[in-house]
């Protein structure tokens, strides 16, 4: 072997743990749970299998596809006081998934979102607490578009859209859940 392809064989671990230094986790659920909702005495798994019909009907009021029958939905409760709905859901950045929470009150705003894990190389400024504020109060009611309803970062167009069309999406699967006594 060269010295040439022995030199590059030493370069791959470097490869390796370069690439992975963009990825970062932030958030467990406890500690969103928390962030989003702090005056929960308590969550309550919410084990959902969603049936087709549920599937397409979030495809089709949302645009965009529900890519799991099993959402991760807890609910929160202050004494035995509803507070709101608590979800774990993924978007793709652009390569990569991003991991959310976001929370939505009893009666369909959007109380906030945080971003629990980013993968991306560039666009982690959805992370910033003055962009993801945009996101409070929102319903199905507003329009969800980018520029719209919720600015745009230069840079980070793709996790900005689909963070935004993922937040539509879990207020229409709370929609669609609560339609049939979820």
């Amino acid at each position: 072997m060269d010295a040439r392809r022995l030199y590059g064989l030493w370069l791959l671990p470097v490869a390796a743990l370069t690439n992975s230094t963009f990825a970062a986790d932030y958030l467990s659920v406890n500690e969103a749970q928390k962030i989003l909702l702090p005056s929960a005495d308590r969550f309550e798994v919410k084990s959902i299998e969603l049936t087709e019909e549920q599937i397409d009907k979030i495809k089709e009021l949302s645009g965009v596809r529900q890519r799991t029958k099993n959402p991760k939905i807890w609910q929160a409760f202050s004494k035995n006081e509803v507070l709101g709905w608590f979800f774990v859901d993924e978007v793709i950045g652009k390569h990569e998934f991003i991991t959310f929470a976001a929370a939505i009150s009893p009666d369909r705003k959007v109380l906030g979102i945080e971003v629990m894990s980013y993968r991306e190389t560039h666009g982690g400024e959805v992370r910033k607490p003055e962009w993801r504020k945009q996101f409070n109060g929102k319903t199905l009611d507003n329009p969800f578009k980018l520029d719209v309803d919720v600015s745009n970062i230069s840079g980070a167009t793709l996790s900005c859209r689909n963070l935004l069309d993922g937040v539509k999406r879990l207020l229409v699967l709370h929609k669609v859940l609560n339609e049939n006594g979820g």
